[in-house]
């Protein structure tokens, strides 16, 4: 019967399953970490493989799989060096350094205020908030980490007004993810671009959420065709095991040697064979251009879901296989009731959006599937609504 889930016990591709057995469809991912859904035999080959040799030596030593999965990681995008940490947050705080160490090795030591945007999630350490500018989650946390400025996304006017000589870089997610699932134009990110070109300052991208293929393109930004200094990474990354990157051109780089910066468990040998096993399918031939498609059919689903529920859908949101749902219904009920009562595993964001995060393997009939779910969630609401009220 419907009703609160138990524990997850097990998986399997676009499924999970409860200890008493009950099935959902997972439109969560973990919140975009299991990009290759759940049981992956290529992914569960190369963890128990992994596993049987060396887990962990520190950078101490030479890692020959992280080596690997930088190389190839190189090889696929913009960069020349590849730092490895075991989370989005860490990742961001090494591209925050690496920007403002790149300016002070060059003699600019004044150079360290970064622009960034409100609705923007960067992450929860101490440096990350303050980027984020989210005050929600700056209380309670004393004052935060000083040198960031923000202002509205969209605006390259109101960007240009925050920059000064002490301005070293912008920091945007392409597509917002926990903000509100808000996807920057192409001609905002190309602006940006000509910003940081004009001023001498470095372009940051926070593609921990809206990379790694979830967008229909490994990374969110080549649909606007920029080039970026530094891309934070994450989530995807690992495909379910903790692991991030933060990826530089090579000048931008050079200036953080041994004893800049660090991690003890960053790079170890086990996170980045599975790092290299998640690379393998995504970079498999055909694997982007059928996300990609299947990012095209779930807006076409959503649009045919919002002019059926116009009452329900007041706005849609994203891009590809990061979709939001701006709903009338509180999200959080939402989330709760497509959870317990249809099986659907969804997420909020800000500004009262449903979050839809499927795995890139998902199909068309998977969409399909979820979008009846949510329409039946929409009638459920439509029936109590429309119940005569009872009373003494």
């Amino acid at each position: 019967m419907p009703g609160p889930i138990s524990p997850f016990e097990r998986g399997e591709g676009m499924r999970l399953y409860d200890q008493h057995g009950r099935e959902f469809l997972d439109f969560h991912a973990g919140v975009a970490v299991n990009a290759l859904g759940h049981g992956d035999p290529h992914l569960v080959s190369a963890l128990k493989a992994a596993a049987e040799k060396v887990w962990h030596t520190a950078n101490t030593f030479t890692i020959p799989e992280q080596e690997r999965l930088g190389q190839r990681l190189v090889d696929a995008t913009f960069a020349d060096a590849v730092f490895f940490t075991n989370s989005g947050a860490e990742a961001l705080e090494c591209a925050i350094k690496t920007a403002r160490h790149y300016f002070w090795a060059k003699g600019e030591t004044d150079r360290s205020d970064i622009i960034a945007f409100t609705g923007a999630f960067h992450g929860r350490t101490l440096g990350t908030i303050a980027a984020g500018g989210n005050p929600d989650y700056l209380e309670g946390f004393g004052p935060a980490a000083p040198g960031f400025k923000h202002t509205k996304p969209g605006d390259l006017d109101a960007v240009r007004a925050l920059i000064t000589p002490q301005t070293c870089a912008i920091l945007i997610e392409p597509v917002q993810g926990e903000g509100g699932v808000t996807a920057m134009s192409a001609e905002f990110m190309q602006g940006l671009r000509a910003l940081c070109d004009e001023h001498g300052m470095l372009l940051i991208l926070d593609e921990v959420q809206c990379g790694f293929g979830r967008t229909g393109r490994f990374f969110a930004h080549e649909w606007s065709g920029i080039t970026p200094d530094i891309v934070a990474v994450a989530k995807a990354i690992g495909g379910g095991f903790p692991l991030g990157a933060c990826l530089a051109k090579g000048d931008v780089a050079a200036s953080m040697v041994p004893g800049t910066h660090g991690s003890t468990y960053g790079g170890n040998p086990l996170a980045t064979a599975i790092g290299n096993a998640v690379l393998d399918r995504i970079l498999a031939p055909g694997f982007l251009d059928q996300v990609n498609t299947m990012g095209q059919r779930l807006a076409w689903h959503l649009q045919q879901l919002a002019q059926k529920y116009p009452d329900h859908v007041l706005e849609l949101r994203g891009k590809g296989l990061l979709a939001g749902i701006k709903i009338a219904t509180p999200v959080r009920d939402m989330v709760t009731r497509l959870r317990d009562d249809h099986q659907l595993l969804t997420i909020g964001a800000g500004e009262n959006v449903l979050r839809l995060l499927p795995p890139l393997i998902v199909t068309e009939a998977d969409i399909e599937e979820a979008m009846t779910k949510i329409g039946a969630a929409f009638d459920a609401i439509d029936a109590v609504n429309a119940a005569p009220a009872t009373g003494s």
